[in-house]
């Protein structure tokens, strides 16, 4: 009895992630009402196959593969239709156009005006007075167009020339060196010892952080 539920489980994770690598890496990054219907669909399916002992594997990854073949064939509908994309999918709503709200479209989608503040101050808006135009998105996220004078002034603005900063690596995490890391910054041991020593540290143990660019040299961060 364990064994098969062990056995179902391992087959059904597999299954699992075939499906989620064949629909694409959108369903990680942007899940619509209609994509969380589907994973919780596929989840109560590998629920009721490791819990009922009439249930086969067999007839789990048929259902599993039905499964995906309808999503699969409704994400080929929706990309080439857009009255299906647009009913399974919806499609972006402007609540705010130039700084005026439509409260038509607040009240139709049940959208409290502290939700939408709330929203805000997580993209580091704390007053409305900033957003010049406002959509709602399918997922239920938020994009904003805000007014130019409430921008902060750019490099480009005050025609100030800055040279783009490289990418940080982290060589030291929590005490230990990173060789994977160094290897790819096509450093060792050897320079990034000589390195820190110059620089005071002497015991990588001590060290909680340790990142380096090209560009930025390296920011350290002790217990």
């Amino acid at each position: 009895m364990y064994m098969d539920t062990i056995v179902k489980l391992i087959v059904g994770l597999t299954a699992l992630l075939i499906v989620i690598r064949l629909l694409g890496k959108k369903e990680l990054a942007q899940l619509t009402p209609y994509d969380f219907i589907y994973t919780l669909v596929i989840g109560g399916v590998l629920e009721e196959s490791l819990f009922d002992q009439n249930v086969q594997i067999t007839h789990f990854l048929a259902a599993i593969s039905v499964w995906a073949i309808l999503i699969l064939l409704i994400e080929i509908a929706t990309k080439y239709w857009d009255p299906i994309r647009i009913l399974l999918k919806g499609e972006p709503v402007k609540l705010i156009s130039d700084g005026k709200l439509d409260m038509n479209k607040f009240n139709k989608h049940h959208l409290e005006m502290e939700q939408l503040r709330s929203a805000l101050r997580k993209q580091g808006i704390f007053s409305i007075r900033e957003v010049r135009d406002l959509y709602l998105e399918p997922g239920g996220d938020i994009t904003i167009n805000k007014y130019s004078r409430y921008d902060p002034v750019t490099n480009e603005d005050i025609h100030l020339k800055k040279d783009d900063q490289e990418p940080s690596l982290l060589f030291v995490d929590d005490g230990k060196i990173k060789d994977d890391i160094l290897n790819v910054a096509g450093k060792d041991r050897v320079w990034l010892l000589t390195k820190l020593s110059q620089l005071g540290y002497t015991n990588t143990k001590r060290i909680a952080y340790c990142e380096w660019s090209k560009t930025e040299g390296f920011f350290i961060k002790t217990y």
